[in-house]
Order: C-alpha cells, then structure tokens, then sequence
C-alpha cells in the first residue's frame, strides 16, 4: 500500500504505467480491478506462443493475472533485478542469475555448460536462441535429463517391450523430443498395477469349483442367462399356484403377429419367457426354446450335462446348487482389483485385461523395473539437466516479453501509443483505399458478431486465404465513408510479419464511420431517392407506351376520344399552373431577402438536412468501444476502453499522396475542347450578371411575380368554369 502508483487518464479508463521494476513487483498489490484485462486466450494473439504456454501453466487455454502474477514471483526468486523485464532485453547475462541458493548455483553451472556445448565458452550471456538449439541437441539424446524414456532402439527388445506396455495401459507423457515416454512414476504405478492384477488372476485359478476348467464360461453364462431362468421358474411357480393364469404367463398372440415390414422384432421377443410354462418344474433344456436364447441355453446345457440327473433337463434344485457351486467364484471375481490412474499427457490406450498371462509374468520381473530405475538416477545425473535447461529458457522468455504483455493486460498501454500493434492486433487490412489496423481473431462468426456489434464499430469479417491456409478476422473501419463497403468485396490482409493475405467480405456490421459520412448521407438518401423515383417513373412510361402501341396496332379503327383528351389537356395545365405559383412564390421569397440573408439561408438548410444525421453519428461515435469486441474474441475487458474521433482516424487511414508528390490535371481519357471551357465559364459569368441585376431590379422582379401568380390563377379559374 505504500508504492506510489502512476496512472494515465486513456480511453475512458485510468490505466496503470508501468515504468520501472518497483511497479511490476509492486503488481500483486494493485487492486484487479484497476487492471484492464481479467484474462485472455492463448490463440488469436501476435505474441510469442512459447511464452503464453509457459505462462498457461493449468493448460486451459487461458492467461489470468493469477497467471502473470505467479510469472512475476518466480522471476523474483530466480534473478537478481527486474530491470532488464522493463527493458524487454533479449539477452539474459549470467551475472542476472541468483546463485545465492543451490537451485541458482545448479543453474549457472548449466547455463555455461549450454554455451560450452555451443562452442560459446567466453559468452556472459544466453539467448533464446542458444537455449532452443540446447533443447534440440539433447532431445534426440537417450540421457538428456528430462527422466522420460521413449521406447528407443537404444533399449533393449525387453525394455522397449516394458515401456510400450506402460504407454499402452498406464499412459505416457513427452520427452524433450515431443516423443511418448514413461517416467519411473509410470513405470512403479505399471509394476504395482500388474501385481495386483496377477495376484488376483492367481487367487482365481486356485479356487476350487465341481467344474474345472470351464468355470469361467459356465459362470458367465450364469450371469446372462440368470433372469431368464430365474423368470422361467417364477412362472411356473405361479402357474402352479393359480392354474387360470398359465395362459396370461406364456406368450401373447400379438408379441408374435409380424410388424408392418414382415418381420419379427428381436427385442420384442427376447422379452418373452425362455420356454413354454406349465405346472413342470423343470426347463426343457431341448424343445420349446424361446428362439433368440436357445443357442446360449444349448451351449449351457453341454458345459454342465453331467451335473444334471437328466442331461435335457434342468429342475429348480440343480438350477440353485449351480449357483451356490458358484459362489466362492463369483465373490473371487467380484473384488476385481481397481487399477491406479495416473494424471498423464497421453492417455492410456488399452487396459492390462489385453496382456496375456506369460506378458504379465514376463513384464512384472523386478529386473526390468531395476534396470529402468538405473537409467533414471543416470539421467538425472546428466550436466545438462532438461529440467534446468528448460527453468533457463523460462527465465529468457520471461525476461524478453513478459513486459509486452503487461502492457497489453494490466493496460493497453502499446494500444494507445500507436507506435506498436498491441498483442490483440494480427495486421493491416487494405480495402476501398483504406487500411485497417484494428484487426483481431475471430473462431466464430455468428458468436462473435453478436457481442462485437455492441461495440459501435463498422466491422468486417473476412476470410483470408493464403496458399491453402484459412483464418478469418474482423477489421474495424473507423474512417471515411462506408457507400462502396459491402459483402463479397475483396481486399488483402498484411499479417504482422509481412505475409499477405487474399481477403474477402464476408459479412458486414453497419455502423456510423465518421462525421465527413454523417454530413453527406442525408444527400446521398436523397439522391438514390430521386435516381429511384426517375427509374420508376420511366420504367412506367415505358410499359404504357408498349401497351398503347400494341393495343392500336390491334385495333386500328379505334377513334380519337376529344372529350378525354381535353380532360388530359386540363389536368395538365393545372399541374403546370400549381407549378409556376410555387416557383413564383419561391423566387418571391428569395428576392426579398437582403445579400447578407443568403449565406444564413444556406447555412439554416444544411443544418434542417445534415443537422439530425451529424448528431445522431456524433453520439453513436462517442460510443464507440474496444471491450465488446476483445470480449467477443475471448478477452475478459474491466471497461469499455472507448476509441474517440482522433483514435478512430488514426486506426483507419486514407489514401493521401505524398508530401513531395505532384498532381497533373490533366487526363489524356479526357477530350479537352477549348470552346465549351468558353461557353462554361460565360454562362458562369452570365449568371453573375443575372443575379446582381435581379437584386439591383428585386422589387420590381417582385412585382412581376406577383402579377404572373394572379394570371395563372384567373386562368386556372377559367378552365375549371368551362369543364
């Protein structure tokens, strides 16, 4: 509580600046509330993926600050200062490691042995890249420390054949090479297992029962076929007590009545009792067999036919001594040893069931087990220990990004800078003369558009395509005009490291790009209102002249109708009357108004027209957010994290020509004819003329208005007397 924090007021959020090692150590203290990111994924990110499975030590796909803040306290134990993580260093100097302790003394030791093996003994300090090559000479080595032994051809055919049957039914986990292997956990927990499970085959095969050998199949057999005879002989017992029911006991009529397909239903019948019942208490081990049983009650009656006094028959008694025989088995097989699991990488893929007996016998030789606790001490002894090289690659990639990510988790601190593509940014899209930079990862469309569309950004979602590689992501547009964005158009999307992208639209979120489009569009509408309404009108225009043509071609004796016509004739002169009083009034009114009227004129219809739509945009621009679109990407965001009108201008660009560069006007597509230039600007220069005229002459232009309004309206006066 007694560090002194820095904030910056950005983006609607007070956002934490990390500036120096006392703030990150200090990061456990500050308040998860003050971060701007809870979590985020693992995918979908332009960082390094070596780091963020590190980081992601429950393997669940997912970075929490519990997460970061267990990162920051081991480096804390493993280093000397922190400084060098501000700095994001590339290189981790030995003189970083603390060997204070035995486990930092271990580590120094290896680290030189790694620069020793890579003929770099007089180098002080280790690189990613030196600890990746480390990893990849040891990990084809059969002692390299990682205590995981492959089947090798190293290994001897018995130890090889030890650990398959481990991988197989105990399971394995990865050695430095990426390979299935056991470690001496597996191979105790493989041992122990197959002991109990031989000491419980051993019991069993002890256990003395009247039917030798085939005890086994007999007392399987017991167990399928026990409640069918013991339904059997409840039946009867009934029958013997209420002789009216032995009809309602045995088989309905419609249980054996075909089904619509001519065939007898299976499951149906092996419903039914297993023989015919009567008051006999014995089963009929021959006839009358209940089909879908017989083949099983066959099998059984030949497996104990002499231990019935009638081979084709079975009573109730000899039905119970065969079971009480049994018993002593049944409870043998009963305690079926469980076999202890293991919390592995791979999972196991058989069970030790599979293995036969001499398997077993060859397996749980205590030579094998020996002889592979023998290689594990060796390993563990090797100079360069796996688990130390690895401690020594986590401490290089802590040290060169975890700051990065700090900067794009506790804030948005590379975000908001602008001179960096933060950690969410997968690269630029280039489309209608626009780049997008705010482009992120997208699994789901369907999903993901639901959430982001609270967002308030025009997005679009794009599939890209390069040699045979798919990935889709959404761009936010967030300047100029959205009139030529639609779906279907294509673009090309520049990942981080420079590899283009053939991009497509895919689908579209409309949403307000920019104030320059607010402006314009109350004119657009109108224009494609008016282009509409001229298409429509011609289109009409066009079908009634087809239709009069065929019409008088089909009928050339058809007259002329004067009294409709002069009708026609009316209307028209009416509409054209109603006309000219509206312009007379229009450009009465106009010429009224004094010279310094005009402009506030001007300015007071713009405001009627482009007014509502620049402040409608306004607001829903000002809404604009980042969260719901990282959250729809799979980020867990504390605030909204607003993107503003500067932000939004500076995520999407424009094209603009060069500083330097120069125009030349003139278009060779284009034919230049002197006159009309002439004849253009003298009527530019007649319509000045006109209109000085018209203000100096206003009153009396006025005046002649007034006078041809009345005259259009006696007129009209006259024409609707004489209809």
């Amino acid at each position: 509580m007694s560090h002194t924090w820095t904030f910056q007021r950005v983006g609607g959020l007070d956002q934490v600046v990390l500036k120096n090692a006392d703030d990150i150590i200090n990061l456990p203290n500050l308040d998860p509330k003050l971060w701007v990111a809870l979590s985020c994924p693992t995918t979908g990110l332009d960082f390094d993926q070596r780091t963020l499975q590190l980081l992601d030590s429950d393997n669940d796909g997912r970075i929490r600050i519990p997460d970061i803040l267990e990162a920051i306290n081991w480096l804390k134990d493993k280093i000397v200062s922190l400084d060098n993580i501000v700095q994001s260093s590339q290189i981790l100097s030995l003189s970083q490691i603390d060997d204070s302790s035995d486990e930092g003394r271990k580590l120094l030791i290896t680290a030189h042995s790694i620069l020793a093996n890579l003929n770099k003994s007089q180098a002080d300090y280790l690189t990613q890249d030196d600890v990746q090559q480390s990893l990849k000479i040891n990990a084809n080595k059969l002692y390299n420390g990682d205590l995981i032994f492959p089947p090798s051809a190293e290994l001897s055919p018995e130890l090889q054949n030890f650990i398959q049957a481990a991988i197989k039914t105990t399971g394995a986990e990865k050695d430095m090479s990426g390979q299935d292997g056991i470690n001496l956990e597996i191979a105790q927990t493989f041992v122990k297992n197959l002991k109990s499970w031989q000491k419980w085959q051993t019991d069993i095969s002890n256990t003395q029962t009247p039917f030798g050998e085939n005890r086994s199949e007999i007392w399987k057999l017991v167990q399928e076929l026990k409640p069918k005879i013991d339904d059997y002989f409840l039946r009867v017992e009934l029958a013997q007590y209420a002789p009216q029911a032995q009809t309602a006991l045995n088989v309905d009529e419609k249980y054996i009545v075909p089904s619509q397909n001519g065939l007898l239903s299976n499951e149906a019948l092996s419903e039914l009792p297993l023989s015919r019942i009567g008051t006999n208490n014995t089963l009929d081990l021959v006839n009358g067999l209940n089909p879908l049983w017989k083949t099983k009650i066959i099998r059984f009656r030949d497996l104990i036919a002499s231990h019935l006094a009638d081979p084709k028959q079975l009573t109730a008694q000899e039905w119970q001594d065969i079971q009480a025989d049994l018993n002593t088995y049944t409870t043998l097989i009963s305690s079926k040893p469980e076999m202890q699991q293991l919390s592995v990488t791979t999972k196991p893929t058989a069970s030790i069931e599979d293995l036969t007996g001499n398997q077993i016998a060859n397996l749980v030789d205590d030579n094998l087990l020996n002889e592979f606790e023998s290689m594990v001490e060796q390993d563990n002894q090797t100079p360069i220990s796996a688990s130390d090289v690895f401690i020594l690659e986590k401490l290089v990639l802590f040290q060169k990004h975890l700051y990065r990510l700090l900067i794009n988790f506790a804030s948005f601190a590379e975000f908001f800078s602008l001179d960096h593509y933060a950690a969410f940014q997968l690269g630029k899209l280039y489309i209608d003369g626009r780049c997008a930079t705010l482009c992120v990862a997208v699994d789901n469309i369907a999903k993901h558009s639901t959430m982001a569309n609270y967002s308030e950004l025009c997005l679009l979602y794009c599939e890209c395509t390069r040699h045979g590689t798919k990935q889709t992501i959404a761009a936010a547009i967030t300047a100029g005009q959205g009139d030529l964005l639609m779906e279907g158009r294509n673009g090309v999307f520049i990942d981080n490291e420079g590899n283009d992208w053939d991009a497509s639209v895919v689908k579209m979120i409309t949403k307000p790009i920019s104030i320059q489009q607010a402006i314009w569009a109350p004119y657009q509408r109108i224009g494609r209102l008016i282009t509409e309404q001229i298409n429509k009108w011609a289109s009409n225009k066009d079908a009634d002249i087809e239709k009069t043509s065929t019409q008088a071609v089909q009928n050339p004796e058809s007259k002329f109708d004067i009294g409709k016509s002069v009708g026609i004739f009316a209307a028209i002169g009416l509409a054209v009357g109603a006309i000219g009083t509206a312009l007379a009034t229009i450009f009465q009114a106009i010429f009224s108004l004094t010279w310094w009227q005009f402009p506030l004129v001007i300015l007071g219809l713009f405001l009627i027209i482009s007014g509502p739509s620049v402040i409608l945009a306004w607001l829903k621009l000002r809404r604009r957010t980042l969260g719901p679109l990282l959250e729809a990407s799979g980020w867990a965001i504390n605030g909204q994290v607003k993107i503003n009108l500067l932000l939004g201008g500076l995520l999407t660009s424009k094209a603009e020509l060069p500083a330097n560069a120069r125009r030349n006007l003139t278009d060779p597509l284009k034919k230049r004819n002197k006159k009309a230039r002439i004849l253009f600007w003298s009527a530019i220069l007649f319509g000045v003329v006109i209109v000085g005229t018209a203000f100096w002459f206003k009153n009396d232009i006025a005046n002649y208005f007034k006078q041809q309004q009345q005259l259009l309206s006696h007129q009209q006066n006259n024409t609707t007397e004489k209809q």
